[in-house]
């Protein structure tokens, strides 16, 4: 038997991923996709690379029907609509905004990497942010080991679609193309759930996380570098970061130099780490709209439906 799955919020990027994902999977049915502003026309009219797909837009929500509902609606509206739409029992959810990932309501945060047998079998996980992911892989084992410093640099770089698919004057190619400029620097909103994660492993854990993104003049992915004071060898660092990730599927800890398309296009993370004198630099890259948002939920929800992690997510990079 299929799984049927519901998206709700679908006409956004991170629904249009899910879908190209979702409707190649083995084990999956897409029952419907809602959204008002769409309903009647079809799927592949929005979301282009999909004309194929025998798919409509709907304004209803016939939940009953689905065993497992993904909500990529804006940040604030998941809360809005699980409070006026009562979930029969047996429809898990995964929800890819910021609503629930302090965990609250019953929701578990959905970082495999960090709870995978929390996610096995949960009703409903909140898929972490595309930033706080890579921050995270970066981060973890160094947590685990009980060696985070009191201060922790990190740059991050995203393209375009980290901002939506709404229009505004900050994701205008004009305005993009061939320019970079830093947002929220010090104050972005995924910090606090990548502290919760970390204090998880690292409990007391109060240093500073120096955290400031960068738009990039590139569609997709999310390059990080972070850097911390660290006394142990190179060769110390590399194997505390592979053996955590051992049993990983999609980190993979390099022993060499990394770059972004390595990672985009795919659900893989890449890890790479320098020793400089005193200083360890992690670099990480993903892929925003995949390891980052909808790859991540399907790898979430073949952990809750007893599936391998990686089913219907073995996507290779492009050369170019």
């Amino acid at each position: 038997m299929a799984i049927k799955a519901g998206i709700v919020g679908g006409a956004g990027y991170t629904a249009g991923e899910l879908l190209r994902l979702l409707t190649i999977h083995p084990e999956v049915e897409v029952a419907f996709v809602h959204s008002t502003s769409n309903a009647g026309n079809r799927v592949g009219e929005v979301h282009s690379g999909l004309e194929d797909v025998e798919l409509t837009f709907t304004d209803e929500l016939p939940l009953n029907g689905i065993d497992v509902l993904f909500i990529c609606s804006a940040h604030g509206q998941s809360s809005v609509f699980l409070a006026e739409h009562q979930l029969p029992e047996h429809v898990r959810v995964i929800d890819l905004a910021q609503d629930f990932r302090d965990e609250h309501n019953g929701f578990i945060y959905g970082l495999p990497e960090l709870q995978r047998s929390q996610i096995c079998g949960a009703r409903k996980v909140a898929n972490p942010g595309c930033f706080a992911t890579a921050i995270q892989l970066s981060l973890l084992p160094l947590a685990a080991a009980g060696l985070l410093p009191e201060s922790v640099q990190i740059t991050g770089i995203t393209g375009s679609t980290g901002a939506g698919v709404k229009p505004g004057a900050t994701t205008h190619f004009s305005w993009r193309n061939n320019n970079l400029s830093v947002y929220k620097a010090f104050g972005h909103q995924h910090l606090a759930e990548i502290r919760r994660s970390l204090q998880k492993l690292q409990p007391g854990f109060e240093g500073e996380l120096n955290f400031v993104p960068v738009r990039g003049d590139f569609a997709r992915g999310i390059f990080v570098m972070a850097y911390l004071n660290f006394e142990l060898t190179a060769e110390e660092a590399q194997k505390l970061y592979e053996e955590f990730y051992h049993d990983a599927p999609f980190v993979s800890v390099s022993r060499k130099p990394i770059d972004l398309k390595q990672a985009v296009n795919t659900n893989r993370a890449r890890v790479a780490l320098e020793k400089h004198g005193n200083k360890l630099l992690i670099t990480c890259a993903i892929d925003n709209l995949l390891k980052g948002a909808s790859g991540q939920a399907v790898e979430n929800m073949n952990l809750m439906f007893g599936l391998d992690e990686s089913t219907g997510l073995q996507l290779k990079p492009s050369a170019f």
